[in-house]
Formats: structure tokens, sequence, C-alpha cells
């Protein structure tokens, strides 16, 4: 597959905005995180402000703040990964047909619920009408949104940029669902101490990641995004097997990872198959870990993604993301591998431009 050019990143968290570069560590209490407030009214008009969910307004202002930094005016297609979609609006809506006894309802709620609500407010925000894209695959919506990308410029030269992203906000009530099989823990805890506990479960959290990529390098390029492989299910025992066929499949060895970028999110029962490349085939590569500052959802893993694109881009690793004391004397290529209740394991291989 071909690779690709990343030339801007926007992301939304519950950590502050600069929070991939700086020092600071926001220490957070609870299990549902809700993204940090961002200023929407810069990018977007009040009277639109009103009509959105949480995840509408990060989703926009992310793609619109990404395009902006890349200095492009328009994308030729926006893919958008979401795992779980609009889930306020789909709560208004099942609200609705409770209180109405399943009469004739508004249909404004039910229009806003659908998954690919995001990517067509984006769409009709920019005045884009090409290609349009959503996956909803778990915890592998981005990645899916990745692949789509580089089969875009293999099979179609006249697409040169992209947005592609992902979101996913949380509601009051179906949230809470999660804590019936126990994906949410049970037991109050802060961010800071998540990859320390031995409990099952984790912290859920809202985020939004877009960025603007293209086929060529410009003077803007920040990394490339050479390869991604999405894996169903596997036993933990095999994660090194598989993270040495993706290494093989692009020509390479974990010799030639600079660092690692782990989905580690506290949950006991899965967690196993990061410390298996820890403590094994990793063990003398830089290991990074983020969920213990932004919380865990199926659209985290972009934040992985921009996580290993700022270090290729600035060379360094804040020491709230090491896992280990390894270092190296320059980033080149870095791995970014997640999974969800060890099922949809992705794979990302970043490179610098000077490879």
């Amino acid at each position: 597959m071909r690779s690709f050019y990343i030339n801007s990143v926007s992301t939304i968290t519950a950590q502050p905005e600069d929070f991939l570069t700086s020092k600071e560590v926001l220490e957070l209490q609870g299990n549902i995180l809700r993204a940090s407030a961002r200023n929407y009214k810069e990018l977007i008009k009040p009277m639109m402000l009103r009509r959105m969910s949480k995840a509408v307004k990060m989703g926009i202002f992310s793609a619109v703040q990404a395009l902006s930094r890349s200095g492009i005016e328009s994308p030729d297609a926006i893919l958008v990964g979401t795992g779980q979609g609009c889930m306020q609006d789909t709560e208004k809506f099942m609200q609705q047909i409770e209180e109405s006894e399943e009469q004739l309802l508004t249909p404004t709620s039910f229009i806003q619920s659908t998954h690919n609500t995001v990517s067509g407010q984006i769409a009709l925000f920019l005045k884009c009408t090409g290609y349009n894209m959503t996956y909803t695959q778990n915890s592998v919506s981005f990645e899916s949104c990745l692949l789509d990308a580089q089969m875009q410029f293999e099979l179609d030269p006249e697409i040169q940029n992209l947005i592609v992203g992902a979101v996913d906000e949380t509601s009051e009530k179906f949230t809470g669902f999660q804590k019936l099989d126990g994906q949410i823990k049970e037991e109050k805890i802060t961010n800071t101490d998540l990859l320390n506990s031995n409990t099952s479960g984790t912290i859920i959290s809202e985020s939004s990641a877009f960025f603007s990529i293209s086929r060529d390098k410009s003077s803007g390029s920040l990394a490339v995004c050479s390869a991604v492989k999405i894996l169903n299910d596997f036993q933990p025992s095999e994660i090194e097997e598989k993270v040495i066929q993706f290494l093989q499949e692009n020509e390479l060895t974990s010799e030639n990872l600079d660092a690692i970028v782990l989905g580690n999110n506290g949950d006991n029962r899965f967690d196993v198959y990061y410390h298996n490349l820890q403590q094994g085939l990793l063990r003398n590569v830089p290991q990074l870990a983020y969920k213990s500052l932004t919380g865990d959802n199926n659209s985290i893993s972009a934040i992985g993604f921009a996580l290993g694109i700022s270090i290729l881009q600035h060379q360094e690793i804040p020491k709230k993301f090491r896992l280990n004391s390894k270092s190296a004397s320059i980033f080149n290529r870095i791995l970014v591998y997640n999974q969800y209740l060890g099922r949809n394991h992705g794979f990302i291989l970043l490179e610098s431009l000077e490879i």
C-alpha cells in the first residue's frame, strides 16, 4: 500500500491542548472523563454550535483546525472513524421514544444520531463534495480510515489531500452501561494511577484527533505513515510473532524501531498484550503510554498516532509518556500499537521525513 504524508495535527482530549509536548501532567478524578473545553466559537458560529452534540463540535473544530494549519482550503476527501457515534443524540432519541410511548417523533435527534453525522457535518461546513466515508469498526475505526486513505491515494490519482480523523463522545446514561461488562473500573481512580491498578476495566473518555494528509511531501510535512495493519483476534502469547510479521512485511526488524507507542489502559485482563512486548521483543526500545493521561475510547488510537508524529517532529519524548528509561539518539521509526478487550489489534508504522 502507498505511504502518505501527515501535514498537520489537531487534537482534543481531557488534557490541555499542548499536552503532547508539554511537561505538565493534569491529574483528573473519575472513571468517565469529559474532553476539555475549547473556544469553539473561534471557528464555528454560535447559532450552529447550539444545535451540535459534543462529538460534532469536536469533529468540526479539529478538522477545520487541522486543515487551517496545513494551509489547504478544502480536502479532496473526508474520512472519519467513530466507534460509538453521536451517543448524546442517540440517547436523546431513545428517551423521546420512551416519553412519547413510541408515537410520532421529531426527526432531528434521529438524523443527528447516525454514525456518519460528524463526517457529513464536516463536509457541509467545508463545502466539500468529494469522497466522504465513516468507519465504525470499534477500536480500529481510526486504523480503518488510514487503510482507506492508502487505497484512495493508490487508486485515484486526482486525490491529493485528505482530512482523516476519529472522534468519540460520552453520554449521561449510555456510557454507564459499559460498567456492566467490566469496561469501566468499579473503584474510583485518578488517571495518573491508571497504569498501576490491578483490576479489570479502564477510564472511559472523550477525544477527537484530525490530520491533514497528502499524497506528496510538502514544506510543512511532519511525518510519513508508511504502513497500517489490522488483526482481529489472537492470544497474548502471539503478540511478538504478529509484530515480527508486520515488521518483516515492511522489510524491518525490531532493531529498526526507535520507539513504540502502546495502548496500556490499566485493564489487568488485557494489558498483558503490551507487557509481553515490553518485557520481551521490544524491551530495549523506548516505550510510551498515553491513556494514563487521556483515558480510553474507541477512537483513542488517533491520539497515539498524534503522539508518534509529535515525537518524530520534535525529536523528544516528554517524561510523562515514558514507560521505561531507554532512549534513542534520533527518532526515525515509531510503531503505534493498540488493542481493546483483546480484540481489534491495530499496528501503525510512522517514519521521519529523513529516511
